[in-house]
């Protein structure tokens, strides 16, 4: 896979990752935990039959030798599974998209400290020039003093995935020779240690009908499918600049959320979300364009 189309690719998970905010704002009765909980538990549902098709009896396998990478990770994913959904349903979608945006940056430290890593110059401009964007929008949203107990939720989403890519890294660049199919049964993992976990606070459930078509949507289409395509992403581009493109989640979560959920931006959101951009366009534009190696 070359890195255009891989840049592609991850934008498309961008995309379908987008669509969580304003998916949430359709629900009628399911209300915290029990948001996280039906999300969860309907990604694992949708998992099994895609791994089994994807992996075949090897998934069984994989769980049950899989190794400490792989329930790590599985650990990470439960923790942005459940930290995403829930600070959804405590503040709005800009705060939390806005404060998962600090992912690019932790993912470039994490990725500099633990893997050694040497982040071009290109990159580090763009982090900084998203990072200037974010804590304009984050500013902003302090002076109302309204949803920092979200925001602070939020911050566990970029913490975890920041571990999270850095980990996929070092398993990819340890086995480069194989598909990188070993961590995916590690979603899976996640979406039902998830479930697990929140289903006693969820109780008693509430969702009605209409509820759970949407929540059903958010487990196939918002994480199943795009964290799937991601892992197989992580043996094509490097964790920071993984990061980086997923950036374009927020934006696209923010515009979905104004157009059809009628939650408006201010001057503050949209100045930030033109930095993000900025930076998104510097880092792939000054990309040098060689060809990448067949993963």
């Amino acid at each position: 896979m070359s890195h255009r189309a891989a840049v592609g690719l991850m934008l498309l998970v961008t995309l379908l990752w987008s669509s969580a905010g304003v998916v949430s704002r359709q629900l009628q009765q399911a209300q915290g935990f029990e948001v996280t909980f039906w999300r969860s538990a309907f990604t694992a549902l949708a998992l099994v039959p895609l791994l089994l098709w994807l992996r075949g009896r090897a998934l069984f396998t994989a769980l049950r030798s899989g190794g400490w990478s792989l329930w790590a990770s599985g650990v990470f994913w439960a923790l942005q599974f459940s930290a995403f959904m829930l600070a959804l349903t405590m503040t709005s979608v800009a705060n939390v998209l806005v404060t998962m945006s600090l992912g690019p940056l932790l993912t470039a430290l994490f990725a500099r400290s633990f893997l050694h890593q040497r982040l071009a110059g290109r990159t580090w401009i763009a982090i900084l020039l998203a990072s200037l964007g974010i804590g304009w929008m984050f500013a902003q949203q302090a002076q109302l003093g309204q949803g920092w107990q979200g925001m602070l939720v939020a911050l566990c989403v970029p913490l975890g995935a920041a571990a999270n890519w850095c980990l996929l890294q070092a398993v990819a660049a340890r086995s480069p020779g194989r598909t990188g199919a070993d961590m995916l049964p590690a979603v899976l993992l996640g979406a039902t240690l998830s479930a697990v976990c929140l289903l006693p606070l969820a109780w008693p459930l509430r969702a009605n009908a209409q509820d759970l078509a949407w929540l059903s949507s958010l487990g196939l289409f918002q994480l199943a499918v795009p964290c799937l395509l991601v892992v197989h992403l992580m043996r094509v581009l490097p964790a920071h600049e993984v990061a980086l493109l997923g950036q374009m989640e927020t934006l696209l979560g923010v515009l979905w959320a104004w157009l059809f959920a009628g939650e408006t931006p201010g001057p503050a959101a949209l100045m930030g979300a033109a930095l993000v951009l900025l930076a998104l366009a510097i880092n792939e534009l000054l990309a040098p364009r060689v060809p990448a190696p067949v993963a």
